[in-house]
């Protein structure tokens, strides 16, 4: 049977690889935090660029459909007023198409 000092020299040396084994992990654990944190950083350098670039997009893509909607609005008028000069000449009865290329002179 082992004596006592034998059975403390074999608890001291599994306390040392605990030890050692505890600094591992530590070690590991500080690389994975570390890791997170770049990732984290890159995640939202990335999701930044992208706001950025759809922000320009939508300020583009608003211009465009502001320039649809003035030119809608200005071909709606002129054919309103085109339809009213029909109506005020009393055209529609006599309506073809002669008629309108020469309203439009062609």
């Amino acid at each position: 049977m082992a004596t006592v000092v034998e059975r403390v020299g074999v608890l001291e040396v599994q306390v040392k690889h605990i030890d050692e084994k505890i600094d591992d992990l530590k070690a590991d654990v500080k690389q994975v935090h570390d890791c997170l944190d770049r990732t984290g950083l890159e995640l939202k350098q990335q999701l930044e660029t992208i706001h950025t670039s759809g922000c320009q997009q939508h300020e583009v893509l608003a211009g465009k459909i502001t320039d649809l909607e003035k030119a809608k609005q200005k071909y709606a008028t002129y054919g309103m007023m085109a339809l009213a000069f029909i109506a005020g000449a009393g055209w529609f009865d006599k309506l073809d198409a002669s008629v309108i290329m020469r309203f439009f002179g062609l």
